[in-house]
């Protein structure tokens, strides 16, 4: 009896610690079809060194290393409110019409954020832009903080992909 007493004990101290799950790996997909061609929505949405052409959250981007469209570059992100996000390029495919970035740092609230951006067409003259991420809040304890939650991440990502996507849709449609 004592043994099973003992074995129960020891048990229960491990059961705290295993129900501390790290913060589950969100995803979020967001797409738009763009009357233009793909070749011209690409051109819109692919220079990595400015943003802003295209999506009006961003007021500047600058290039703090790396060449603007090679892997490797880093950019800051200036957005309308004055705070700033650090991106880092993954990938580029001009051929593909598709690349991937991560966030390194920032006032988003998210964590180990990776995204891609790609243009695919449909026909002649419509195409298909989507983009996809995949991330984790930014607070990643058991109980996050106001603003840092699971559901604060997915709305707030929602929001920067809808108004970018929705943007670019006007830019490429010459609206």
């Amino acid at each position: 009896m004592r043994a099973l007493f003992t074995s129960l004990v020891l048990m229960a101290g491990f059961i705290p610690a295993a129900s501390h799950a790290a913060a589950e790996t969100l995803k979020l997909d967001e797409s738009v079809e763009i009357n233009a061609n793909a070749d011209t929505v690409w051109a819109n949405v692919s220079n990595f060194g400015d943003l802003g052409l295209w999506h009006p959250a961003i007021k500047t981007t600058h290039i703090l290393s790396g060449t603007p469209n090679l892997p490797g570059a880093i950019r800051l992100l200036t957005l309308q409110d004055n705070s700033q996000v650090k991106e880092e390029l993954l990938t580029f495919s001009p051929a593909q019409k598709t690349f991937s970035y991560k966030i390194l740092d920032g006032v988003l609230p998210v964590s180990n954020y990776r995204s891609t951006i790609s243009v695919k067409a449909i026909s002649a003259t419509k195409s298909k832009v989507s983009w996809s991420g995949d991330f984790k809040r930014k607070d990643l304890s058991d109980k996050p903080v106001a603003n840092q939650t699971d559901d604060d991440a997915i709305k707030t990502m929602t929001v920067v992909y809808r108004s970018g996507l929705d943007n670019l849709k006007k830019i490429s449609e010459g609206r």
